[in-house]
């Protein structure tokens, strides 16, 4: 894909809805696309990797704050990978320990 896409493009492509694109926009995980002269909002191929990403890290359970800590590690690739480590571990926790719970109720 190497050309721009609209926003309702890039939600076809990603799985992700075009309001829930624009809340990442306004909770700052997405950077806002440029606008065009028509004033039409372009995305590129970077946007749609992001946008991917942060999907995926949604569906695994990750809330928004970590997913942006989780960003700004990649965008930081000189960084120690301890604060994703972190980050991986203390998420894990919380899954054990939901599945703790759940198993109890079934019980």
């Amino acid at each position: 894909m190497s050309k721009a896409l609209a926003i309702g493009d890039l939600a076809r492509e990603t799985g992700v809805k075009v309001p829930t694109i624009r809340y990442y926009e306004t909770v700052g995980l997405l950077p806002p696309a440029p606008p065009t002269e028509s004033n039409r909002r372009q995305y590129d191929v970077r946007a749609v990797r992001r946008l991917q990403f942060i999907r995926h890290a949604r569906e695994l359970g990750f809330e928004v704050e970590a997913i942006r800590e989780l960003l700004d590690l990649v965008e930081q690739p000189q960084r120690s990978c301890a604060k994703v480590d972190a980050l991986a571990r203390e998420h894990l926790q919380a899954i054990t320990s939901r599945i703790e719970r759940l198993q109890a109720l079934k019980v």
